[in-house]
This record gives structure tokens, C-alpha cells and sequence, in this order.
């Protein structure tokens, strides 16, 4: 990729000839069809290799029967104008979706498939105003407490559902509609512990359904874009990422609270408490908190129920290093919480440093054919620090003082960009040059190379015309309803074309970026450093780590 305004390469690129060896195969089988093979028979442009290694999915050489049969197959469709090989019956209908958790952001998930038929809605609390407002805004969805029962009754009338519960509830809903064969759009984090990640990622391969994590950065072009250039060479090797959160925005570092209240009536508190181990109902005592002590909000500071502010944010912040570097499994994971950790809640602060090998990686070429269909990429060692919270100040919202950022000497061209240093953001430094993404989402970013005198934005700086688009943009009405809509649309678009690698944050890729940042919680919990064997699914150095990775479940509450 260019290189020709003196700007250095960001990764050592060269091709990939995908078609080893089968020159001799054209040479035995050749038909004037081929001709018209050779313009057909490209890979999905969605298709984004993150990683390769034995333990991954990765390109293969093309039997010589498979090869003809295929062939054979596109040009006598072709010919006899057959239409797209997709799934027919819900091109021109609408699907049947249900909402598992309507409250919070359940609420924009749900809403986001209003175009479809929304065909039931469930939710452990019918007393809530988010209740209310969805019964009446979908008055023929049937509405139930228990997402068992739901499946169970209206499993055949069902297309797609989608899963906004706490974190804890996430692998627990969402096997059981994929075990239906139900697409599934869960929200972010994918799940609460690692194994349930890679457990839900082999789910959907095996049963080839449709999956979307609910990251909606994803759906950016801005996104996109930092993704493509900084894989083509826009700022040279990166060593170092930092990203830093505002949250937490709840309570954290709270121990359980004494004694019991009784459950509301509208509340299914076993249901709630779902696979984690039962305890005692607290709610709270001030009638002007709309948060709860578990419920409907704060359940996101407790180890049982949430992941902190790693949970609720990483998945959005380090959406676009991750993707951009082609992170995997880390071979050190180390977290520094802010007070004394306890058993029961996440601190008010953590600094945490994941260390990344070097790495190879196959992407998609811009313009891909037959017999070239990707290149290869080749990554150095990266170290990501993570920085959540601040010192403990307990009057003020979320109890920290949101001091937890990187050295100033970092952040400096920001703060001079800007005018202060953001309270979230995401940082890349390479060899030949740096970006900066100021929102929660990565949906844009600023560029300074070396020789540049500040930042300009991706959409300024006049390097960037040399690095051609070759990732697919999602086209699905951002402009009406922003990147929530989008993102869902994707999905449901890849339903009913039934095409799960349309969806840019299906599991398969959720679920390895959702692993890394479990295993920042899993740090913190244990309380020291993780040497990690990825392929393994091993803490090397701290079997009590276990414990941590696959969650031991209540009974009664299990995977499907």
C-alpha cells in the first residue's frame, strides 16, 4: 500500500496466493465457462481473518471436485437466471422477533427491530416503566417474566431474538434460543466469563447462525475506516494502545449489603438472580434512587452479576485497536485496582496492562480474485493499557474523581487539540505516527504522523487518499437512526439473506474480543498476574483463576 509521501508502512503486507497449486487443476478441467467462473467465484468481502493460527478457521486449498462442482453450479445459475443462492421465504416478509430485557438498553434494541414483528417481549419485572412504555408501544407482542417459557411456547413462531439482561444472564439466554437455532443479537460484553464466550463462538459456527454482539461503533464508517488504514500502513508498527473510560458511573467497591426486603410483587427475583448463587433482595431505601442496590441499574458493580466498567465499556473503546491490530489471545494480563480489592464488587479504579505477541493475520485484498484472495499481515508485540475510574471520591457519581488516564506526556497533542483530555478515549502509538479516537465508540478518529504539527481529522489529512476502502460499509439507514439502528439492521439483513458473515460483530469475532477483556476482570478478581495459554484456556501461573473462567452455575440454571 502506498508509501509514496514518505510516510512509513505500518505492517510488513506481502500477498497471500490463495490458489497455490491450482494452476494444474485449470489446466486438466478448462471450459469456456471458466471464463465466466473467474468473475464470479470471489470471497465474501466481509470476511476479516483476525488471526491465524492451528486452533482458528483459516483459508484452504479447493479440492478439484469441489472446485467443478461449485464452478458448475454459479454458471448454470447464471445461465438459466437463477436468483442469489440465499434463503427466500423472509426476503419480502417480515421476520418474528423476541426481546429478551426491555429495559434499559433493551429498550433501543428492541425498538431498533421495529420494523419487523416484534412477537414477544420478556422481562423478569412487569412493574417497571419500561414495561409500560413497550406493552403499549407493541400491543400484539405476547409478554412473558420467564425467557424459558417464552422459547418453549412460541419457539416455532419465532425468527430472531435478541438478549439486553445483565451480563451475568447473557450466555444463559442466548444458548438457549441458538440451541432453537434462533439468530441471535446479544448485547455487549458477550458473556460474563470466558468459557461461556468461546462456548456461545463454537455455538454459532457449529450451528451456522446468524450473530451480532451489540457493539454499535461497529457499525461506523469511521470505525471502518481506522480499521483499513491503520492495518495498511497509515502509522507504522503500533507498540502501545491506551484507553481510558469515564465509567464507573454506579457504585463500586460497596460489600453486600445486611439483611432483606421484600421482593415486589412484579419482580421475579429467582429468575433475576439466575445462574449465580442466590442471595437475599435488597432494594433501596431512597425513594429518589431510580438505580436500585442490584436492580435495574447498579447490578453492573457486583462480580456476580456484572463485569465493571471493563464490561460495560471495553467492548465499545477497544472495538477498533482490536480489530486494527488483530488482537488474540494475550500472553500477559496484569490489573492494579485502585483501594483494596474485595469478593463482592469491582474497585472505583483499575490501571490494567494486556500484553500481546507478535501475530500473523489474513485480510481481504481490495480487489480479490481467484487465485489471490488475501494478504498477509504481520504484527509486532503490542502492549494495551487500560485505565477505568480514578481515585476514590465518594461524592461524587460512580465514587471516583475520574483521574485515571495515561502519563500526560501521551496526552499532550490532545489536550492541545482539544483543549483537555477527554474522559473517554483510545490512543495508538506507531512507529510513524499516532490516532486518536475521542468517543466511546470509535466511530471517529484524528491522525498525527511524524512531521505533522498536530492532529487532523481522518477525514482532513491528506494522506489518507492513498489508502483505498476495501472493507464494506454498513449501509442500513445510519442517517435515520444512527448507529444502534444500523448495527441491528445489519443483522437482521444477514437473517432473512441468511449470510452470517455480514454481520461485523458476529461471535465469532465478539467472542475474542469479549475473552480479552474478561480476562482484565479475571485479574482483578485473583488478584495478580496472569500468564495466559489462550488456545488452552489456562491461567499458567494461578489455577484459582479457574474458578473465574467457567463460572460454577447454580442449579437448575446451566448452558443449553
Amino acid at each position: 500500500m502506498g508509501n509514496n509521501r514518505g510516510h512509513p508502512t505500518a505492517t510488513r503486507v506481502s500477498p497471500t496466493d490463495a490458489g497455490a497449486g491450482r494452476k494444474d487443476i485449470l489446466s486438466k478441467v478448462w471450459h469456456p465457462q471458466w471464463a465466466l467462473c473467474i468473475l464470479v467465484c470471489v470471497p465474501n468481502p466481509n470476511e476479516n481473518l483476525l488471526s491465524v493460527n492451528a486452533s482458528e478457521t483459516v483459508p484452504s486449498r479447493v479440492d478439484r471436485r469441489e472446485f467443478i462442482k461449485t464452478s458448475s453450479l454459479v454458471a448454470g445459475a447464471l445461465a438459466f437466471g437463477a436468483p442469489a443462492l440465499v434463503r427466500g421465504q423472509h426476503l419480502n416478509s417480515k421476520l418474528n422477533i423476541a426481546c429478551i430485557g426491555i429495559g434499559g438498553k433493551g429498550r433501543s434494541d428492541t425498538d431498533a427491530c421495529a420494523d419487523e414483528n416484534i412477537a414477544a417481549l420478556c422481562d423478569v419485572d412487569s412493574g417497571s416503566e419500561a414495561y409500560e412504555t413497550q406493552t403499549r408501544k407493541y400491543p400484539n407482542a405476547k409478554f412473558y417474566k420467564d425467557f424459558r417459557q417464552m422459547l418453549d411456547q412460541m419457539g416455532d413462531q419465532i425468527d430472531a431474538v435478541t438478549v439486553s439482561t445483565p451480563d451475568h444472564m447473557h450466555a444463559i439466554v442466548a444458548s438457549a434460543a441458538m440451541k432453537r437455532n434462533k439468530a441471535v443479537f446479544c448485547q455487549k460484553p458477550l458473556t460474563q466469563t470466558i468459557y461461556e464466550s468461546r462456548y456461545l463462538r463454537k455455538m454459532a459456527h457449529d450451528r451456522k447462525l446468524v450473530t451480532q454482539m451489540g457493539n454499535q461503533g461497529s457499525a461506523a464508517d469511521g470505525l471502518r475506516r481506522a480499521v483499513e488504514t491503520i492495518q495498511d500502513g497509515l502509522i507504522g508498527q503500533v507498540h502501545e494502545v491506551h484507553v481510558w473510560t469515564n465509567r464507573p458511573v454506579w457504585p463500586q467497591a460497596m460489600v453486600r449489603p445486611l439483611g432483606e426486603d421484600p421482593v415486589p410483587a412484579t419482580l421475579d427475583w429467582d429468575i433475576w438472580v439466575g445462574p449465580s448463587p442466590m442471595r437475599p433482595y435488597v432494594g433501596s431505601h431512597n425513594p429518589d434512587d431510580r438505580f436500585g442496590i442490584y436492580e435495574p441499574f447498579n447490578w453492573r458493580g457486583w462480580q456476580d452479576f456484572g463485569c465493571g466498567a471493563l464490561g460495560d465499556m471495553a467492548c465499545h473503546t477497544v472495538n477498533m485497536p482490536f480489530r486494527a491490530l488483530n488482537l488474540d489471545y494475550p500472553t500477559e494480563v496484569e490489573a492494579m485496582p485502585f483501594g483494596q480489592m474485595n469478593k463482592e464488587s469491582y474497585p472505583v479504579g483499575s490501571k490494567i496492562r494486556f500484553d500481546f505477541p507478535k501475530r500473523k493475520a489474513h485480510i481481504p485484498l481490495e480487489h480479490p480474485h481467484l487465485f489471490h484472495r488475501y494478504k498477509k499481515l504481520e504484527h509486532d508485540a503490542v502492549t494495551l493499557w487500560w485505565y477505568d475510574g480514578g481515585q476514590s471520591d465518594p461524592k461524587v457519581r460512580g465514587g471516583h474523581d475520574l483521574s485515571n488516564k495515561p502519563p500526560v506526556e501521551l496526552t499532550a497533542d490532545i489536550a492541545a487539540l482539544l483543549g483537555e483530555i477527554p474522559k473517554s478515549g483510545c490512543l495508538l502509538i506507531g512507529e510513524g505516527g499516532t490516532i486518536f479516537s475521542p468517543d466511546d465508540y470509535g466511530t471517529s478518529f484524528f491522525v498525527k504522523l511524524k512531521g505533522d504539527q498536530k492532529f487532523l481529522h481522518y477525514t482532513k489529512h491528506p494522506v489518507m487518499a492513498q489508502y483505498p476502502e476495501r472493507i464494506p460499509r454498513n449501509r442500513y439507514g445510519k442517517n435515520s437512526g444512527g448507529n444502534v439502528f444500523a448495527h441491528a439492521q445489519e443483522w437482521l439483513v444477514a437473517i432473512k439473506e441468511n449470510k452470517p458473515e455480514m454481520c461485523y460483530s458476529r461471535f465469532d469475532i465478539a467472542s475474542r474480543l469479549t475473552e480479552i477483556i474478561l480476562l482484565g476482570c479475571v485479574s482483578l478478581r485473583v488478584g495478580q498476574k496472569i500468564e495466559w495459554d489462550g488456545r488452552n484456556m489456562v491461567a499458567k501461573n494461578c489455577p484459582q483463576a479457574a474458578q473465574f473462567i467457567q463460572r460454577q452455575d447454580r442449579t437448575g440454571w446451566a448452558l443449553s
